[in-house]
């Protein structure tokens, strides 16, 4: 990992300032703040969505959880096929979660992706297996890696060296890995795993909604059979449904479960597995599930 104290860091921050926070239209200007065209030296500019609690300006610090593609997370949106899409609407069951008093207040940072979605989440490593499946596949959708690689590793840094370092110097929020989470969905939930994986001194936890296991035959299970993080200092969530795509996982779960015990991690402690019946491979299922990984995760969240 690169030293986040870099010139480069310094002159983003710098930059950064200069952009906007703009107020989502319809929402209060005091929870959301939309940086356009975040700069980056690692991947294309692309949209930073902050949400903020209610209480925000009565906490001292708070945990931070980054999530990927932040164009779904909080509002409505126009589906692929035209269709209205509600989006996760994830502040909403944080509003919930924060009226009850039950859990930690939380800063969420919506990543938007740049809309090469495919290259920017699938995980790079094992590198030499991944090339060679790339360059063995027929497969409709993971051909398009032929052209346009994987390029996940900069999705990372940029996160870890550029994004993280913004959000920690102009909010207040809790530093540590204890407190650091990331989440996602589908190719986000791969990119998830990756992100913990890839900087455990960084990601204390990951929600892993509806894994999409399956691009160039489960390759990325070989990596997390021998990259998963130490199970005493991390948590890792894991779910998948029955239609649809989600009906596709299964086996490939199964395997990155056989991964997690072996390594050490003990179910209903700190890691989770869950299995939803019925369950599709859309915005509303993430909603309506969004709370079970909240409570696992946050429930870990310090002081520190």
């Amino acid at each position: 990992m690169r030293n986040t104290g870099s010139l480069f860091a310094l002159i983003l921050l710098a930059c950064a300032l200069q952009v906007a926070a703009q107020p989502t239209a319809g929402i209060r200007p005091e929870t959301f703040l939309l940086y356009k065209n975040f700069p980056s030296q690692y991947v294309s500019p692309r949209h930073v969505e902050v949400w903020l609690p209610e209480r925000y300006g009565e906490l001292d610090a708070l945990p931070v959880l980054y999530m990927f593609d932040g164009q779904n997370i909080f509002h409505s949106f126009q589906g692929w096929g035209g269709e209205f899409n509600p989006g996760w609407r994830v502040d909403e069951v944080l509003d919930s979660l924060n009226e009850a008093g039950t859990l930690p207040e939380i800063i969420v940072v919506g990543i938007h992706n740049s809309g090469a979605r495919m290259a920017e989440y699938m995980p790079e490593k094992p590198g030499e297996l991944v090339a060679q499946r790339i360059a063995e596949t027929d497969h409709d959708w993971y051909k398009a890696f032929k052209t346009d690689p994987p390029r996940s590793d900069n999705q990372l840094k940029f996160i870890v060296e550029e994004l993280k370092p913004f959000i920690d110097a102009h909010f207040k929020t809790k530093k540590g890995r204890a407190n650091t989470f990331i989440a996602g969905s589908s190719m986000g939930g791969l990119m998830s795993a990756y992100a913990i994986c890839e900087y455990p001194d960084v990601f204390g936890g990951a929600a892993c909604f509806s894994t999409h296991w399956p691009p160039l035959d489960g390759v990325f299970l070989e990596y997390i059979k021998a990259n998963l993080p130490d199970p005493a200092t991390h948590k890792i969530y894991f779910d998948f449904g029955t239609e649809g795509l989600d009906g596709e996982y299964e086996p490939f779960q199964q395997i990155a479960d056989e991964a997690m015990e072996a390594r050490g991690y003990e179910k209903g402690k700190n890691w989770q597995t869950l299995k939803f019946e019925g369950g599709r491979h859309d915005e509303e299922d993430w909603h309506a599930r969004f709370h079970i990984p909240m409570a696992f995760l946050l429930r870990t969240a310090n002081s520190k």
